[in-house]
């Protein structure tokens, strides 16, 4: 196994070139910025090892590319989740909003913790299922599982909530 160099000379050297590879993939400076100093942080805290059977700059451009792709599909899903401002203006828009909000919180108190978890760390924050793993301790076949039977759960719950909801709004 080869020995990566210290890793504040390894963000020093490799910073300019993952910042270029990053911004290239996101086609956003900030976020690049932010990908970059995910991968960074990571790299620091011991969480990702280096095997050596590959050159450590390549082997970092594949962590980077990889992060990238995983902050584009995180990025993809949190705008299925949120509204554009323009949209909200009309008061009623947002009551509805609003309660769809609430509802949707009150569904996931109906999930286990550790689905409720998953689903919030995956569906919500954006994380990958390596990230959702580690955090929880859990294999990452099991993390994929939860995920299906949270997201399974949280429809039925919706599903229940949502006639009645349509019921209310037809009785007035």
């Amino acid at each position: 196994m080869t020995a990566l160099p210290p890793l504040h000379e390894l963000y020093a050297q490799h910073r300019q070139r993952a910042l270029a590879v990053v911004r290239r993939i996101v086609k956003d400076a900030d976020e690049a910025e932010d990908v970059v100093q995910d991968v960074f942080v990571r790299l620091f805290s011991k969480d990702v090892n280096f095997d050596g059977k590959a050159a450590c700059t390549t082997w970092l451009h594949r962590i980077l590319i990889n992060s990238s792709i995983n902050s584009l599909r995180a990025k993809k899903r949190r705008g299925r989740l949120e509204t554009p401002l323009g949209l909200v203006e009309d008061p009623e828009a947002r009551a509805v909003g609003n309660e769809r909000h609430a509802m949707l919180l009150e569904a996931l108190q109906h999930l286990s913790e550790q689905h409720r978890l998953v689903v919030t760390l995956r569906d919500v924050r954006g994380y990958s299922y390596p990230d959702i793993a580690r955090m929880l301790g859990l294999p990452e076949g099991t993390v994929k599982s939860a995920l299906n039977r949270g997201r399974t759960r949280l429809a039925k719950v919706l599903a229940l909530t949502e006639p009645e909801a349509g019921l209310e709004a037809c009785a007035d």
